[in-house]
């Protein structure tokens, strides 16, 4: 007779218990790497995080220093070089003449939507830029909208928006430039944002994640406050901004977010000469 099956000799196989503490031994490890890999992961965004605050905060402190030292640079009498604002996150306003861009009217305005008939080169001017106008002597004045220029003509035209009166001749036309800082932490309460402002335009984002700003002055005399009474006396601005992480701290059960704080002195160069 033929024999169909066998018995292997000499083989051998794995029990169920083996089995068992294999796959046991298996989701120990698993579960080790896997969480080893998380908190590498968590680590990489913690220090992705803290490098982006970093680089964010020290942006923002460049472009307040650059525009403030400029601050008040050939500006007409009643243009205030500095406009503080103690508003908690504070806000800071700062002007000046940046493009050597200036005319003069060579006649009054028959009206305040007139157009300007203007005296020297003007082709300096372009549309849609914001440019300031003042009466000599005068410490009022305004910013509006160019809407078209006739270089040749030397005429400027402000189609969009009349002025609030009637300049007379002798009136100076001046490209000013007036840049407004402020934190917006309403907009989203999650991803705060330094903002950037300029006059007759919407804000624009600068910085994510920069949760305050405060600035203080220091005076001639060496005191320093809050908000200073008369701009011409500032002479130095105090910077701190603090940064946010754009995700919360892991290791927090409040999932509270990280912070940094960074300062920098800017020296006043325009004011009170």
């Amino acid at each position: 007779m033929i024999t169909l099956f066998r018995p292997l000799k000499g083989q051998k196989g794995f029990s169920l218990l083996e089995l068992l503490i294999a796959l046991f031994l298996t989701g120990i490890i698993t579960t080790a790497v896997m969480k080893l890999y998380v908190v590498q992961h968590q680590n990489y965004l913690a220090q992705d995080d803290i490098a982006t605050m970093q680089q964010s905060a020290r942006a923002c402190i460049d472009e307040l220093g650059r525009q403030i030292r400029l601050a008040g640079y050939e500006l007409p009498y009643g243009v205030p070089a500095i406009i503080a604002k103690n508003t908690n996150p504070d806000t800071i306003t700062v002007s000046y003449e940046a493009f050597d861009c200036d005319s003069y009217l060579t006649a009054a305005m028959p009206n305040s939507s007139a157009e300007l008939k203007c005296g020297g080169d003007i082709s300096c001017f372009h549309e849609g830029q914001w440019i300031y106008i003042c009466e000599p002597d005068s410490s009022g004045g305004e910013f509006f909208e160019v809407t078209h220029v006739q270089a040749a003509a030397g005429h400027l035209q402000h189609n969009t928006m009349s002025l609030s009166k009637a300049y007379t001749a002798g009136s100076t036309l001046m490209a000013l430039t007036q840049v407004k800082f402020y934190v917006d932490n309403t907009t989203d309460p999650d991803h705060p944002q330094f903002m950037i402002q300029l006059p007759g335009q919407a804000a624009q984002v600068y910085a994510d994640n920069i949760s305050d700003i405060q600035f203080r002055y220091r005076l001639a005399n060496g005191t320093v406050v809050d908000l200073p009474v008369l701009v011409e006396d500032v002479r130095e601005v105090l910077i701190s901004i603090t940064g946010r992480s754009a995700h919360p701290n892991w290791e927090m059960d409040d999932d509270e977010y990280r912070t940094r704080t960074y300062a920098s002195s800017i020296n006043v160069r325009n004011v009170g000469l």
